[in-house]
């Protein structure tokens, strides 16, 4: 199947494209996958079918590329979180602190999220392109995590990166009441997720 996105030349085609994949998150978010359809973001990016198929073959390669851009938005998130200061933490207010930043991008984006996560269990090249945004976060907590991360902690490190964004995953995807018979707030949830995470670490 052809995937394949045709590159505007002109700047009113670049400014109509933007819309349609600004739309395309937006109707993602909102409606899901199972109501991500190329009328649904024509009518939200107020343009007209053939400006679509112009630049994609399919609602499939209109959707990656509208992936694509949502995964922009989250790489954007994740470098200005990770990039604010944090003063000189000592080991469990730094771990905490990764953490925090991990789970602040997730639900940043949690709507937009969800719709991809459940999506990705079907669809081989929403999941291939998965694997790739979730090493790039893994790089992301490696580096806040670098200054307390002593030779032969790596795999440890891994770890603890992996439970954390499993939880995420689950409780982005399915809900707060999946795989809990008693659900807990937010709060409540990220607060218990940091001091697990700091447990393992420093066990």
């Amino acid at each position: 199947m052809d995937l394949s996105v045709r590159p505007a030349q002109q700047r009113r085609s670049r400014e109509a494209w933007s819309r349609v994949l600004d739309a395309g998150v937006a109707v993602l978010t909102e409606k899901g996958s199972e109501g991500f359809t190329i009328a649904a973001v024509c009518e939200r990016a107020g343009v007209t079918p053939p400006t679509i198929y112009r630049r994609t073959p399919n609602k499939d390669a209109l959707f990656l590329a509208v992936y694509e851009h949502g995964i922009a938005g989250i790489r954007a998130t994740e470098t200005e979180l990770a990039s604010q200061p944090w003063g000189d933490p000592d080991e469990m207010t730094l771990v905490g602190q990764a953490v925090g930043t991990i789970v602040s991008i997730f639900f940043t984006h949690r709507d937009f999220l969800r719709a991809v996560i459940i999506i990705s269990a079907t669809n081989e090249a929403v999941r291939n392109r998965g694997v790739d945004a979730s090493n790039a976060l893994a790089a992301t907590f490696d580096r806040l995590t670098d200054p307390v991360t002593t030779p032969g902690m790596h795999a440890r490190r891994a770890a603890v990166f992996q439970m954390v964004f499993g939880a995420l995953v689950l409780r982005t995807g399915f809900g707060a009441d999946f795989a809990t018979p008693t659900p807990v707030d937010d709060a409540q949830f990220v607060e218990a997720l940091q001091e697990i995470a700091v447990a393992a670490w420093t066990t």
